[in-house]
């Protein structure tokens, strides 16, 4: 098992790891509160809050199984080398855990508070039906021979997918009304934030080892990343250059206007409901 070189690397290493965990756990809470004040969830795509809850979920499998199963420690040894560090950090399990456990509150809201016509698209059903699948038809394939590192790289794959398909829609939406109103910017600075941290705790872990391996050891941690930061980015063009808001006319816009501020997913006319935050 490798160790570190140096303990400033160390330390900015687990400073840039929790300074990414609270950038990220942090922008869950805005929708729980405005939930929990309006008593209602009419706005919020049911959606993103399913698909988020598999993503996470799946995150969480792959950290968890990965910094605290010895066995499957060893099969990462064995596959890229005993000199290398475990590319999962105590902020990523941390992180993990919160992600469930307050997607899991949101979905929770969803089912006790006013809703209106809103419900989880087919799309999304059947989306989660399919990776649920693969990943048990996964287990059972992993079972015999117990390639326990293979399985868990198998849920990494799932959340970058998730991470992907939840940041389109909303992408083109803005594109196709030429306006961000209504889509919160605050959640983006701060998920681009937690990209970037994320994104240099593992080049840190790299430069003091002197080895690039943890950026495919744990193709998913830097997927998430890029992913993130790439989409951030392209928000706040949108938000900020293409798409700019103007105080004059969004002061004077109802609800009926705005979008919801989470992402969306496979919208239609029925998710494409409007909530003024």
């Amino acid at each position: 098992m490798a160790s570190w070189n140096s303990i400033p690397l160390e330390i900015t290493y687990e400073a840039f790891g929790w300074i990414a965990f609270i950038s990220w756990s942090i922008s869950f809470y805005p929708q729980v509160i405005l939930n929990f004040r309006r008593k209602s969830v009419v706005g919020l795509n049911f959606d993103f809050v399913v698909l988020n809850l598999t993503k996470h979920s799946s995150y969480l499998i792959y950290n968890a199984s990965l910094y605290f199963s010895p066995a499957i420690q060893e099969q990462y040894y064995q596959k890229y080398g005993y000199g290398e560090m475990i590319p999962v950090a105590a902020n990523d399990v941390a992180f993990s855990i919160h992600a469930v456990l307050l997607t899991a509150f949101t979905l929770f809201q969803i089912v006790i508070y006013e809703r209106g016509n809103q419900k989880v698209s087919k799309i999304s059903i059947g989306i989660l039906s399919m990776v649920w699948l693969i990943a048990a038809v996964c287990f059972f394939v992993a079972l015999p021979s117990h390639s326990w590192l293979w399985l868990i790289s198998v849920f990494n794959s799932i959340q970058v997918f998730m991470t992907l398909i939840k940041y389109i829609p909303q992408a083109i939406m803005n594109f196709m009304r030429k306006s961000t109103d209504g889509f919160s910017i605050g959640n983006i600075l701060l998920d681009f934030c937690g990209g970037l941290m994320n994104y240099a705790q593992m080049a840190v872990q790299s430069i003091d080892q002197n080895s690039w391996v943890n950026f495919y050891g744990n193709i998913g941690k830097t997927m998430i990343s890029l992913v993130s930061v790439f989409f951030d980015l392209l928000f706040m063009c949108q938000h900020y250059i293409l798409y700019p808001v103007k105080k004059t006319g969004s002061a004077k816009l109802g609800k009926e206007h705005l979008e919801p501020a989470e992402p969306l997913i496979a919208p239609s006319d029925d998710t494409l409901q409007s909530d003024n935050v």
